[in-house]
């Protein structure tokens, strides 16, 4: 180690807190780094595993293929693994009289698809032969592992009686959530390519080589060549490869990480720069004193860049340790939480790519080498004697440390000389200043990232607040009712529902709405549109705990002598052009306007006026059971007794009543329903779609906040470590204020008007950088999804009183640090 390099390493021991200081803001920044791509990662490697458990794993689907086609698919290159399903029977079990004893759906896969389809076997082992079948659990009272089972296929042969199929029992199975279409429990066997004859059709699911977007052309190209009529991709799970078939959807995708990348990317390089700014008079001090004892141009270079590589060598390592020592951390405390509320099966790993850690590597490296490279070039252009003496960065003319006569009135002398010191050392100012401004730029940005995901998600889902629907016709709700008292039931609501149309004029009718529809005449009429009106009825009760709950006048929403309803005026739905996602006010109406109502009958095109509702209401919160208007409808919500008294006897029969359920035990709860039922009645099931609905909602919130705290810790330390570090820094100035006689309470009031300066100038340049990058991230979403601009209100209140609280808070914490300095050591103090 030559001469330089020794005295560069002595004066970084010497200058153990400068030294500290620099080497806290690199881990930091690397942390940062590390931490944002772990968790992206992770996050995404969870969303493929648990839509696998879910799904199955497998990318493209072949419907209802022939043998030949089957082979050819199998020799495809970007053929992986091939997984075959084949429909056996849909029939009732042999022996079996009660009529209430559902079909027995059965379904076979090849030994490829019990691998890759999430089968969960209670008891007893998957079938290896056709004659083979593992059984539901719930049929596990009837059969033993052994019995046979005969099964009527409902298909009959060359003489004219019904086939039956036997197998034998090897195993039971929990309920599968993947398969759908299904007429009764679910049974699976087993088979293979060379079980299949010429006339047998099966479905055939791939799973590729290579996972990108030209799977999608090749996939189609593949299917015409060997006429195979339908195609589907697995586009759940494809999208958490970054893989999707709609341009405007990748576009957004591309966009928003493009926005979010840049912000952490920038912020990161200014944690490494700040770091290295804030003690740069030191480190040009140092420089100086070299230049005094003779060392070259080369050899001050020389010595930086040395610096840097020992800060750069002890920072990154322990940066990268930290970041994902902290996010596994954090997987270790959420993910009991993501098991017991979310009901999923994997849990969150830590993964960790080469590119992640690279990338912070990199852009450390890079940052370091800048931070380091500019205080040599300018030591290069500065006099020894000025290097040393730092008479570069004090300012010390009129002009430059001039106040207003303003601030000396209104705060008092301590106030101008908290000003005055500003002004004197700008660089340390300017980067304390520029810490604050990233640090809101960070929280505001990851706050309207996670809304607008959240939004997106809500946009693309479909609202289900329920988990069983039960329908009859003629809108009695009073025979549904005794249904509401079965076991297992948590929540419901009884619901009359009628369809109605309305005629509005084009200037009450939202934008898109236009835009998007065709001027025929079923939609305009005498230059008015055509609305499709749900009108629901709560019970009473329901229906004042809703008007209740949105604020709305429930006197006036039951006058039966002027009939009022609230109206739900947001509207959500997929364009069928473009594929966005758009959401948009129902209808341009305000309150006390009416709405006419008008009911078409089925023999005729004869439409009855019924009469005029008002709008009681307007709101974006739907009651259990209903949702947000689609394309072209409006939902209006009254009490049952205000629809008894819009509706007469023939329009009450054409009425359909509804009852939502929730419930502890869904499939219980509709079994106990199916044994009790009328006729008349419908029962669908919508738990399983419901719960995967709300699971991918729930899993992106607890990635969405999980992102925007730790993205907010980050910025607190950021903050707390930059101001620490430049006030430990003014020790002598400190010490010499208090010599010639500033009292305590003055220093701690001077302290005090200097952090709310720092405050509100952070704030004036934070602020519209922030709104910048939100209507970036905005921008990009409307490639996919349109909905309007919401300002974070919450998010921005919430961020200016936390950033006085800090800074005042850092300042205190280092002030009390301070004062227990001796006034003398203090003002002798060379190094800190």
């Amino acid at each position: 180690m030559n001469i330089v390099n020794k005295l560069t390493l002595r004066h970084l021991k010497k200058n153990k807190r400068r030294t500290l200081v620099t080497v806290i803001g690199v881990i930091i920044s690397v942390a940062m780094i590390t931490s944002v791509a772990t968790l992206s990662i992770s996050f995404l490697d969870l969303m493929k595993r648990q839509t696998m458990a879910t799904d199955g794993n497998w990318h493209v689907s072949y419907k209802n293929v022939n043998k030949n086609q089957l082979k050819t698919i199998k020799k495809d290159k970007e053929t992986k693994a091939l997984i075959i399903s084949k429909n056996i029977a849909n029939g009732t079990i042999e022996g079996t009289n009660n009529k209430n004893t559902p079909s027995l759906f059965i379904k076979a896969y090849n030994a490829e698809g019990f691998k890759h389809f999430p089968f969960q076997l209670t008891k007893g082992r998957l079938p290896q032969t056709k004659n083979e079948i593992v059984l539901p659990d719930e049929m596990k009272g009837k059969y033993r592992i052994g019995d046979q089972i005969k099964v009527g296929t409902k298909q009959r042969d060359s003489s004219g009686k019904e086939k039956a199929e036997t197998f034998t029992v090897t195993g039971f199975m929990k309920q599968q959530t993947w398969e759908f279409g299904q007429t009764g429990p679910a049974a699976f066997s087993y088979v293979n390519q060379n079980m299949l004859d010429q006339k047998d059709r099966v479905d055939a699911f791939v799973i590729l080589n290579h996972v990108n977007n030209a799977l999608f052309d090749h996939a189609e190209t593949l299917a015409k060549e060997n006429h195979i009529d339908k195609v589907i991709t697995h586009n759940s799970l494809l999208r958490y490869y970054g893989v999707t078939r709609g341009d405007f959807l990748r576009t957004t995708l591309n966009a928003l990480a493009a926005i979010i990348m840049s912000v952490i990317v920038i912020s990161s390089i200014s944690l490494i720069y700040n770091a290295f700014a804030i003690s740069v008079s030191e480190r040009l001090k140092y420089l100086g004193m070299l230049a005094s004892a003779g060392a070259t141009k080369k050899q001050k270079r020389a010595s930086v860049f040395f610096e840097g590589a020992i800060i750069g060598a002890i920072s990154i390592p322990v940066g990268i340790i930290a970041g994902i020592s902290g996010i596994g951390a954090t997987f270790w405390f959420i993910n009991p939480y993501i098991e017991e509320a979310l009901d999923v099966t994997e849990k969150l790993k830590v993964v960790v790519t080469p590119m992640s850690i690279i990338m912070a590597c990199g852009i450390s490296i890079i940052t370091i080498f800048i931070s380091t490279y500019l205080p040599a070039r300018k030591a290069s252009k500065v006099s020894a004697i000025d290097a040393i003496r730092q008479t570069h960065d004090v300012k010390l003319s009129g002009r430059t440390v001039k106040t207003s006569k303003l601030s000396r009135k209104l705060f008092g002398m301590e106030a101008e000389i908290g000003l005055k010191n500003l002004k004197r050392n700008k660089r340390r100012y300017r980067a304390t200043l520029f810490s604050l401004i990233i640090s809101i730029v960070l929280v505001l940005s990851v706050s309207f990232f996670t809304t607008s995901l959240k939004k997106s998600l809500e946009l693309a889902g479909k609202d289900i607040n329920y988990d069983i629907q039960v329908s009859s016709p003629g809108g009695n709700t009073d025979k549904l009712k005794p249904l509401a008292k079965l076991n297992h039931v948590t929540k419901y609501s009884l619901v009359q529902q009628l369809t109605l149309e309305s005629w509005v004029d084009k200037g009450m009718v939202p934008e898109n709405f236009l835009e998007d529809t065709t001027t025929n005449e079923n939609v305009f009429k005498n230059g008015k549109f055509a609305y499709d009106i749900n009108l629901y009825g709560l019970d009473e009760k329901d229906f004042k705990n809703y008007a209740k709950r949105i604020g709305a006048d429930l006197k006036e929403l039951q006058n039966p002598a002027d009939p009022a309803a609230i109206v739900i005026d947001k509207a959500s739905y997929q364009d069928p052009k473009t594929g966005k996602y758009i959401e948009t006010k129902s209808i341009n109406k305000a309150l006390g306007q009416s709405i006419d109502l008008f009911f078409s009958h089925n023999d005729a095109e004869k439409q009855t006026f019924l009469g005029k509702v008002k709008i009681g209401a307007l709101t974006d919160q739907v009651p259990m059971g209903i949702s947000k208007s689609r394309f072209g409808e409006l939902n209006i919500i009254v009490s049952q007794k205000t629809m008894h008294a819009l509706l007469n006897k023939q329009m009450e029969k054409a009425a359909q009543a509804n009852l939502y359920l929730n419930t502890s035990n869904p499939m219980e709860t509709q079994k106990a329903i199916e044994k009790v039922k009328q006729a008349d009645m419908t029962v669908e099931n919508v738990h399983q779609k419901g719960q995967k609905i709300h699971q991918q909602y729930m899993l992106m919130s607890v990635f969405s906040y999980g992102f925007l705290t730790l993205i907010t810790l980050i910025a607190i330390a950021n903050i707390l470590n930059t101001i620490s570090t430049s006030l430990s820094l003014r020790k002598r100035e400190f010490a010499m204020l208090k010599s010639v006689g500033m009292t305590e309470s003055g220093l701690y009031k001077m302290i005090n008007y200097e952090s709310i300066f720092y405050g509100i100038k952070a704030l004036l340049y934070g602020l519209p950088a922030s709104i910048a990058v939100m209507c970036l991230i905005y921008w990009s979403n409307q490639f996919t999804f349109e909905y309007g601009f919401t300002f974070p209100w919450m998010s921005l209140i919430s961020v200016v009183i936390a950033i006085f609280i800090i800074i005042i808070s850092a300042m205190l914490y280092s002030m009390r640090k301070i004062k227990k300095e001796n006034i003398i050591e203090a003002l002798k103090q060379e190094n800190i």
